[in-house]
């Protein structure tokens, strides 16, 4: 993929988690003013369509963005190249989307 098109990739990967950080901070904050523990609070997120989209699409998005970020500082930083590149994006990519994905089934599973 091109360079500008990683740029707008990573570029709308951010406007995707700006509001979903904003809705996590929200919830995150008013829930915790409520006296909810975190027991009570994934009791509350399990089975749910909404929080399982809502966090899937941010696990989505996030994996996305940090692979190309970290694609960008070891080019520019590492003078890394070529396939080396590549695979090491992928792997963050997919370690990443790994992780989030068991989280994502931990909260609404």
């Amino acid at each position: 993929m091109s360079g500008f098109r990683l740029y707008l990739l990573q570029r709308i990967t951010a406007m995707i988690m700006a509001p979903l950080v904003i809705l996590h901070l929200g919830v995150m904050i008013f829930a915790i003013q409520g006296g909810l523990d975190s027991a009570e609070i994934l009791s509350r997120t399990q089975g749910s369509f909404f929080w399982g989209t809502s966090y899937g699409l941010f696990v989505l998005a996030v994996s996305i963005h940090a692979a190309i970020g970290i694609r960008v500082v070891l080019f520019e930083w590492a003078s890394f190249r070529g396939v080396l590149l590549n695979i090491i994006s992928w792997l963050v990519f997919v370690v990443l989307i790994t992780m989030g994905a068991r989280a994502v089934y931990a909260v609404v599973a």
